[in-house]
């Protein structure tokens, strides 16, 4: 049951960062102006990157390639998202700030099941020990 809950929460940890950054894709427009809006440096080199990393992570988390790395790197870029683009302390009229603090509280939890992850891919007994 532990192995089946951990390769559950796995694939659908990959799936969050695969699907939704497809709509990146089809809404990249968009996406590049909230980031303009943050003032994210380097919109224009950071979200194609972004986009690739989360694409090619959430893939590699679906199908169980190198956990440990892409958990932890998916983290790492999930921290830097919440901390730029999720900034309810920030004012901006164009924004609900409610719906950013709830956006950054769900990023905390993706991260928490990320480094979880991280963790538990060395752990034997949950059928994910890698070299």
């Amino acid at each position: 049951m532990q192995v089946t809950a951990i390769t559950l929460g796995r694939a659908l940890l990959g799936l969050y960062f695969f699907v939704p950054r497809l709509t990146k894709i089809r809404g990249y427009a968009a996406t590049l102006d909230y980031m303009v809006l943050h003032n994210i440096p380097l919109p224009d080199i950071l979200l194609p990157l972004t986009i690739i990393i989360q694409i090619g992570g959430g893939l590699a988390l679906m199908v169980g390639f190198r956990i440990r790395e892409m958990a932890l790197c998916l983290a790492g870029l999930t921290l830097l998202i919440n901390v730029g683009m999720h900034d309810f302390w920030n004012t901006y009229p164009e924004l609900n700030a409610q719906h950013e603090v709830q956006n950054f509280i769900k990023n905390l939890g993706i991260f928490a099941g990320l480094l979880v992850l991280f963790g538990a891919a060395r752990l034997p007994q949950f059928g994910l020990s890698q070299p």
